[in-house]
């Protein structure tokens, strides 16, 4: 139980550092932004309970907001998407439910599971932080564009980071 504590809270100082001083700093293109840190509320343990997994959420975005200089909108997105979380689980959940040790990552669930389960996860924060942070829909459309490019840039970071740190278990 320790063990899992440690290895999520390190995983949290990561991904927050890696997007506070890295992602937030890069100007690849104008509507590319990449959140790496959506993949620690991503792999939280499938049991945990909901009201955590907000709490946790909001944490989270808290500190990306501190990077950024932004003022509740990846508090609001984040939290967001602790809340969807659970109900998110439960329309991709198998049909004999999850295994009691599995993960929601690659090396547990297989990757068609794990990519339905991080876009969708991706694009309600995308959808959420981008028009909180146009609060308009007069340009529905360029943002929608920005949710769209910046969704598929988080995605393939998340990907590459799969391959990076998960091992199949065929391979064990």
């Amino acid at each position: 139980m320790l063990n899992e504590i440690v290895r999520h809270s390190i995983r949290f100082f990561v991904l927050v550092l890696v997007q506070g001083l890295i992602l937030k700093n890069m100007d690849v293109a104008p509507y590319v932004n990449p959140f790496i840190y959506l993949l620690f509320l991503m792999q939280l343990p499938f049991d945990m309970p909901p009201w955590l997994v907000m709490i946790i959420a909001f944490i989270t975005g808290f500190f990306v907001d501190v990077f950024y200089g932004t003022i509740g909108m990846h508090m609001a997105a984040s939290t967001l998407i602790g809340f969807m979380r659970s109900r998110i689980l439960k329309m991709l959940a198998p049909r004999d439910g999850y295994e009691f040790s599995a993960q929601p990552t690659v090396q547990d669930m297989g990757w068609s599971w794990f990519l339905t389960y991080a876009a969708i996860f991706i694009l309600i924060h995308h959808f959420c932080l981008f028009y909180l942070e146009m609060f308009s829909f007069r340009e529905f459309f360029s943002t929608f564009l920005r949710v769209v490019i910046s969704g598929m840039s988080t995605m393939l970071l998340v990907v590459v980071t799969q391959f990076l740190f998960y091992r199949s278990k065929k391979a064990l």
